[in-house]
């Protein structure tokens, strides 16, 4: 048989995905495993959102909608937008996708040519790099300071010439960090004096404890290459739906829509009704939400230190982010291995030496993972 793409095959697999399917091997084979590798609610979907999405189903909101997303919800996001993050925005720059790694994949696709470069701030989510690698670009990675997780002047060292987007996640996944206004305004401020892009994931958004959130594309001359990437699975625990969206300027928009229309069409026609229920609806599910992460972020933070873990500054998202030392794929084979507790290891991330929990799972289980953890040390 003839050789397949090599560029997909310089792709390395989503090391969360890979984990997860791990423990879930290790749980049928009747094994107590505490799952804390996957950036998943442990809630259910509000009542209010399914019932409007079978409500959708059932007046038969089950055929082709406009490839961006039904109307009502790109009004919905638009406002949102306007209102809440102060970024400018018409419901003509709206895309409605498949999840927010769809937004991001379709958004590399419109922006990027082979040899433009792509600045990712590690720690950084899994799958940046293989986006802007299947878009043809290259990915170019700096570090944040580990005292406090914040870009400095440093970060300008990865501008080149070449620079064609930059990379702002706040909250950060994995490291729950939410930049303050000097990280934001010194990419800001180098996107606009090297002409770039900047494509701000604002997934979590919702999930602050310590600080607000601000969005980029807010900033004085951002509006015209901010990409504004969000979605529904971590605020309103809907994973599973595969609703997300980008607002863009109208040319990245433009190219947006066209690869959309040439891959996935749009998202399921009758879930885009329950994001509009989401969007519009009562938000006190969000709310009650995020106490209860808080609440477990509080405990699982401080049993880290108590045991002498450094972490991350855990300010968003329901992630703690520990420093480990040494092999962090070696720490994190023996947690599964001899504690039967899943996490993902730094490494994945572009920080050796790290580790990722994540507390979205009950507060029971994270009390019952620190003991097993911590009975390794003894």
């Amino acid at each position: 048989m003839r050789p397949l793409s090599r560029k997909v095959a310089d792709i390395a697999p989503s090391a969360t995905i890979e984990i997860s399917d791990r423990a879930g091997q290790m749980r049928a084979a009747g094994i107590d495993v505490i799952g804390l590798s996957i950036g998943e609610p442990d809630f259910p979907t509000p009542a209010h959102i399914t019932r409007a999405c079978i409500d959708a189903l059932e007046r038969g909101e089950t055929h082709y909608a406009p490839s961006p997303g039904i109307p009502a919800l790109r009004e919905a996001i638009a406002r949102k937008l306007e209102t809440e993050n102060n970024v400018p925005c018409t419901p003509g720059q709206v895309i409605v996708a498949c999840g927010a790694k769809d937004s991001i994949y379709e958004a590399m696709e419109a922006v990027l040519n082979p040899g433009d470069e792509v600045v990712i701030i590690d720690p950084s989510w899994v799958s940046y790099e293989p986006c802007v690698q299947l878009a043809g670009g290259t990915p170019v990675h700096c570090g944040v300071r580990e005292t406090d997780f914040q870009v400095d002047d440093s970060f300008l060292e990865a501008i080149t010439p070449k620079t064609k987007m930059i990379i702002c996640n706040s909250p950060s996944n994995p490291s729950g960090a939410v930049m303050n206004d000097a990280s934001l305004r010194l990419i800001a401020d180098a996107a606009v004096d090297n002409d770039c892009y900047v494509l701000s994931d604002e997934i979590y958004e919702k999930l602050i404890y310590t600080k607000t959130h601000v969005s980029i594309g807010s900033y004085d001359g951002m509006a015209d290459r901010t990409i504004t990437v969000n979605g529904f699975s971590k605020a309103y625990a809907m994973t599973g739906w595969r609703i997300g969206y980008a607002a863009a300027p109208e040319p990245v928009a433009k190219q947006m829509i066209k690869v959309q229309q040439h891959t996935i069409s749009h998202p399921a026609t009758f879930a885009m009704h329950g994001a509009v229920a989401a969007l519009t609806g009562d938000q006190q599910c969000v709310c009650d939400m995020r106490c209860e992460f808080d609440t477990r972020r509080q405990y699982l933070i401080g049993a880290l230190h108590e045991m002498g873990y450094e972490t991350a500054p855990a300010e968003g998202a329901f992630y703690a982010y520990v420093k480990t030392g040494g092999d962090d794929m070696a720490v994190s084979a023996r947690w599964l291995a001899e504690a039967n507790v899943a996490v993902t290891p730094g490494t994945a991330f572009g920080t050796p030496g790290w580790v990722r929990l994540s507390y979205a799972a009950s507060l029971g289980r994270l009390k019952e993972a620190m003991q097993r953890i911590a009975a390794l040390s003894d």
